[in-house]
Formats: structure tokens, C-alpha cells, sequence
């Protein structure tokens, strides 16, 4: 009854899990309380699998029965799903994934899952665990190859898993098959605990460089309030800038004649304090006296806007032939432009510099 409890619960864990992995929207509040939905079930699953006490340190491989196998990934999937987790502080959760990710392999290591390769590089990680890398060499053409190799474990693994989920016959009545699934299963997330524990580090060392968090009392969104608002209190900071209006006020102060009526400082002369009091509540920039269209009328009257544009616009007018006080007015001008033109000759109002 206990068995069939904790098989119950991880098949939902897993349910939610795809589910989670599946959505593309992480940013939502629904998906954070599926997320945390998915982590209680899977922190229940490994209370059960405690009080069952189905993993123990006597045991080895052969002891465990084939089903029982993939709760061995309880720590891993819990890991995996609490990195997803939107929080503040950031490099608590990274402690917390590293935990569960060491308690994990920590659990294979003891029943002697781990193969030759992973058991080199768990080693390696427990000698220096924040300077872990899957990649120990820093040679460039090293690294690529182990980036070849594991991708090609990666993907033999991927194949294997798709075998067996396509074959479900191959898993019926046969105990080894289903053993040889489960532990293909558990290799393949183990290579990926590896990777996840590599970008941890890196993640931590980003964190390390980014500047401190500012606090976030009560006193500190009052004053970022204020900041923003542009308010400041008797007890504010001020900034080593120049405030304009302190300048002019004390620029102000004093007389303004000195003993023998020289002026010491600027002032306007004004009708009256009155005039004064008139100007307090005018606004402080100077207010438009017409609209725009009857602006434009305006200077349409007098003769500010040039209208046509186009070849049309250095046409002259065609005159009227029927009004005949125009054409004197028009002829005379001709007539006293020539004469103009006959007594100034060209150049001859420049005589300066003349020899």
C-alpha cells in the first residue's frame, strides 16, 4: 500500500514537471505556483521514500529492485525545478540546487552507478566544487574534442531512452529491460547534472561581480519615493551640484546702492509692489496672444506668406487691359526707372578707391 502511495505521487511529480517544462511563459504568477505545486509533490515523494527507507547506505546495486530505481531521480528533478524558481535572492537558490544535485550523485556513487567517466569527474568535483568544470584542460583543441565526445554520449543516450519508450513490448515480462531503462535513464541525467553543475559555478561568479543589492526598508522606499518625486526633506542629501534658486537668493541680498549711489547689484525698476503681486500667479513662460490660424491670416494680410511655389510663382501677372490707371501707374515707373538708370551709369557710385 505504502509502495503504490509513493508510485502515485511521483508519476503526478512527473506529470507537473512536463508540464512545467513544457510551458514557454515563465514570467507568469501561474506558472510560479505550478512550479512550486510540482517541488511540495516531489519534496513528498522523498519524505515517503525516507519513511520506507528504500535507499540504504548497506545496500548495493543488486538490492534494489528495478522499480524503484527512479526515485533515485527524486533530488535531481527537485533540483532541476527549484533553478526555475523566480527569486531575489538568487545565489540561495544556486545553494540549494547544488545540494540536491550533490545529494544525488552522492546516492549513485554509494550504489556504484556512476561509470568509470562519471566517477572521474564526480571526484574531481568534490576535490574543488565552486571551480568545477566538466572540461579539465584548458587547451582549446582538448575542449572541443570533450565537447564532441559528450555531445555524442548525450545523443546515444537520447536514442536509447526513444528505443525503449517506442517499444513498450520489449518491457513487458522482462525484469532486465526494465532495469537497463531506468539506469539508461539515470546516466543521462547524470551527464546533465554535470553540465548543471558547471553553469552553477558559472552563474555564481556573475553574482559575485554584480554590485550590492540596496536595502529595501521601509526608510529606503520612502526615500526612493522622494527621489523620484523630486521632494526633499530637512534631513535629505544634497548633492555637491549648485542649487540656481539658492545662488540668486543670496545674490539678492544686501543693498542695493552703495553710500556714494553706486549700484552694487542688479535690479529692475518697477510701478509699485503691486505690480509685483499682479505677476505671482502668471504663468511662467509667456502665453500665446492669437491662434495660430489667426496668426497666419495676419501675416497672409501683410504680405509675410509667399503662396504658389512652383514655375507658377516666377510668372508675372498678365495685366488688365481694360484698366487703364494702371497701366500709366506702370508706365511711369518704367519711364523713371530709364531716366534713373541714364544718370547713374554702372559703377559709378564707386569712387573710393579710384586713381
Amino acid at each position: 500500500m505504502a509502495e503504490q502511495s509513493i508510485k502515485s505521487l511521483f508519476n503526478s511529480a512527473e506529470s507537473q514537471r512536463k508540464a512545467i517544462e513544457s510551458s514557454w511563459d515563465s514570467n507568469t504568477a501561474e506558472y510560479q505556483q505550478n512550479l512550486f505545486a510540482a517541488i511540495e509533490t516531489y519534496s513528498e515523494c522523498l519524505k515517503v521514500a525516507d519513511r520506507l527507507s528504500l535507499f540504504s547506505p548497506n545496500e548495493t546495486l543488486e538490492d534494489l529492485v528495478s522499480g524503484d530505481l527512479q526515485y533515485l531521480l527524486i533530488n535531481y528533478h527537485l533540483a532541476g525545478l527549484i533553478l526555475r524558481v523566480s527569486s531575489q535572492d538568487r545565489k540561495s537558490t544556486l545553494q540549494t540546487a547544488r545540494t540536491l544535485y550533490e545529494k544525488y550523485l552522492g546516492q549513485l556513487d554509494q550504489y556504484g552507478i556512476l561509470n568509470e567517466q562519471d566517477k572521474k569527474l564526480y571526484d574531481r568535483y568534490l576535490e574543488e566544487p565552486s571551480s568545477f568544470s566538466t572540461i579539465a584542460t584548458s587547451d582549446p583543441n582538448a575542449r572541443r574534442n570533450t565537447k564532441i565526445a559528450n555531445f555524442k554520449q548525450e545523443k546515444e543516450l537520447k536514442k536509447k531512452l526513444e528505443f525503449l519508450a517506442q517499444n513498450p513490448a520489449y518491457l513487458e515480462n522482462d525484469e532486465d529491460a526494465v532495469r537497463e531503462l531506468q539506469l539508461t535513464n539515470i546516466n543521462l541525467c547524470t551527464h546533465s547534472t554535470f553540465q548543471s553543475l558547471e553553469s552553477l559555478n558559472l552563474e555564481v561568479e556573475i553574482l559575485a561581480m554584480a554590485p550590492p543589492t540596496p536595502p529595501t526598508g521601509p526608510e529606503q522606499l520612502e526615500r526612493d519615493y522622494r527621489e523620484r518625486m523630486g521632494i526633499r526633506g530637512k534631513d535629505a542629501d544634497y548633492s555637491d551640484k549648485l542649487d540656481r534658486r539658492n545662488v540668486l537668493s543670496s545674490a539678492n541680498k544686501g543693498p542695493i546702492l552703495s553710500s556714494a549711489g553706486k549700484p552694487l547689484r542688479p535690479f529692475t525698476l518697477l510701478e509699485s509692489r503691486q505690480t509685483i503681486k499682479d505677476g505671482v500667479f502668471k504663468a511662467g513662460h509667456n502665453l500665446p496672444t492669437m491662434t495660430i490660424d489667426e496668426y497666419l491670416e495676419e501675416e497672409r494680410a501683410r504680405g509675410g506668406i509667399i503662396e504658389g511655389g512652383g514655375e507658377a510663382s516666377g510668372r508675372s501677372p498678365t495685366p488688365d487691359e481694360d484698366n487703364y490707371v494702371k497701366g500709366d501707374e506702370e508706365t511711369l515707373k518704367a519711364r523713371e526707372w530709364d531716366e534713373y538708370v541714364e544718370q547713374n551709369p554702372k559703377g559709378s557710385g564707386n569712387t573710393l578707391n579710384r586713381g
